[in-house]
């Protein structure tokens, strides 16, 4: 919803653009047809006719007005494929076309979940082929393609360790979380019936063994562990964790967001991850945004493989594919049909067309990236952990905030310079944090630029702070008023008003 219900000039390339509903007068058609020369068939008399005669209170705007409406409004959207994300834990990597072409061939795409298992084994193959690409990927037993996000996957996993206990006689009680963990992880093991219990990190931004130690008894059903973690840091003692965790019963649970950081270099399976979800989008180059549709495959050892969602795709003796229901101990259908197969097409592609040679130089590339943002800004930003650094860094506005100057105000500013925003304020473990992740797809020109304009922002904080603390400055709308907008948001336009959505300042 526009913050202005009246059009007015700027001084932008793009002019504000009202409501399509503040076009419309009575009358006005997209498109004319002569009359009818034959005689006219009563439509809604025809089998399966769905015809809908009241369309409602809709626009009545001309052609022209619709695709200069659409078009203005999608030049305002940032998007991967206008520059650089920076979102750390986010992994906005760039979607290869390919990966597109592949899902829109006619056999492929033309797919329907309704088909009998014997006319879909094309789909079937590249769900089982892209299923054994992620275990090998992973180092895991077995997988499920099933869940529509990472959160899902999470939910997912947690069920399978519920069941894996409860085989055992007893659920347990708790689960375990670092400090610096994804909010997602203590709301899935609360929905999954876990009380969450904090783990908290050493002075180099690792799980604190001490502390596991301490902690970690027979009530304990599983830590969820990112790793690397939120900080960008790889848990350098994660064989230890998974240790201590086994040598009590309980098992380790591996948020796979930031598998763009191992792939091809290490594999959770072999430092001791009993489950794990994936991000497709992530770490496979997926649609990322908008809503979905999302993908969080679940990989488990062979010890939860009894309690995979069903149906699991099985191999037939006479070579075709088919679902397998007959699964007494499995947690249930956790998704409608198989889940996003376009999806699985899409990730598959970018798996194949890269290979493990490119999967692996991917990995080195994220890193590097990283690395290089992170040397050519310490000094300048605070780095409040000396670790070695992976796919992301996490750096912080403390030399900034003397001048009042905070992690959002350079957030908004970068946004004058033509980037999105990184990731501010997590992990909560760093206060003032500002989270960079460039991902693999970023050329060091497009790098140059993102650290000239960080280094530019230092350099007006230390001159003028309020040009920093006012920003954005070029954008339509100034900065929002964002606790009204959150604690009293305008959900409903009235042609009457013309109050913003949220006030500027």
């Amino acid at each position: 919803m526009p913050t202005h219900m009246t059009r007015k000039a700027t001084r932008h390339v793009n002019q504000n653009e009202g409501l399509i509903f503040e076009k419309s007068s009575p009358g006005k058609a997209a498109w004319k047809l002569p009359p009818l020369d034959v005689p006219e068939v009563n439509t809604s008399t025809l089998l399966g006719s769905q015809e809908r005669k009241d369309l409602g209170q809709m626009p009545e705007v001309s052609e022209i007005e619709i695709i200069r409406h659409f078009t203005r409004l999608s030049t305002w959207n940032y998007a991967i494929d206008l520059g650089m994300y920076p979102l750390g834990s986010c992994t906005m990597k760039y979607n290869p076309r390919v990966n597109e072409v592949v899902s829109r061939l006619e056999g492929i795409a033309n797919g329907h979940p309704y088909q009998p298992e014997k006319i879909s084994q094309g789909a079937l193959r590249i769900i089982k082929t892209l299923s054994d690409c992620l275990l090998e990927i992973t180092g895991m037993d077995a997988i499920t393609l099933q869940p529509a996000a990472g959160a899902h996957g999470e939910f997912t996993g947690l069920l399978m360790v519920r069941a894996h206990h409860e085989s055992k006689g007893s659920p347990r009680k708790k689960v375990l979380i670092p400090d610096s963990a994804h909010g997602t992880n203590p709301a899935t093991a609360a929905m999954v019936g876990y009380a969450v219990e904090n783990l908290k990190s050493n002075a180099k931004g690792m799980v604190d063994i001490p502390s596991l130690q301490a902690q970690m008894n027979e009530d304990v059903a599983a830590l969820m562990l990112t790793n690397p973690n939120t900080l960008g840091v790889f848990e350098q003692e994660i064989h230890k964790v998974a240790d201590i965790l086994h040598a009590k019963g309980g098992l380790l649970y591996m948020d796979g967001a930031n598998m763009n950081a191992l792939v091809g270099k290490v594999r959770p399976g072999d430092f001791g991850v009993d489950v794990m979800h994936l991000n497709l989008h992530k770490t496979f180059s997926t649609p990322h945004g908008g809503g979905g549709p999302g993908s969080g495959p679940v990989a488990v050892r062979r010890a939860l493989e009894p309690f995979l969602p069903k149906p699991v795709p099985v191999s037939k003796p006479d070579g075709t594919l088919a679902f397998d229901y007959d699964r007494p101990q499995s947690v249930g259908r956790v998704r409608s049909f198989y889940g996003n197969s376009g999806m699985f097409i899409r990730a598959l592609a970018y798996i194949l067309a890269n290979g493990p040679d490119g999967l692996r130089q991917t990995t080195e590339d994220a890193v590097l990236n990283a690395n290089y943002i992170r040397k050519a800004l310490e000094g300048i930003f605070d780095l409040p952990y000396s670790s070695p650094s992976m796919h992301e860094v996490v750096l912080s506005d403390k030399v900034q905030a003397k001048k009042g100057a905070r992690t959002m105000d350079i957030a908004k500013r970068l946004i004058d310079y033509g980037f999105h925003p990184y990731t501010t304020a997590f992990p909560l473990i760093v206060p003032g944090a500002m989270m960079i992740e460039p991902t693999e797809s970023e050329s060091k020109e497009e790098l140059d630029l993102f650290i000239e304009a960080m280094k530019s922002i230092a350099e007006e904080v230390h001159e003028d702070a309020e040009v920093v603390k006012t920003a954005p400055h070029s954008t339509r709308v100034t900065r929002l008023d964002e606790t009204a907008a959150a604690r009293k948001p305008i959900l409903r336009w009235k042609p009457e008003s013309q109050e913003p959505t949220a006030k500027s300042q």
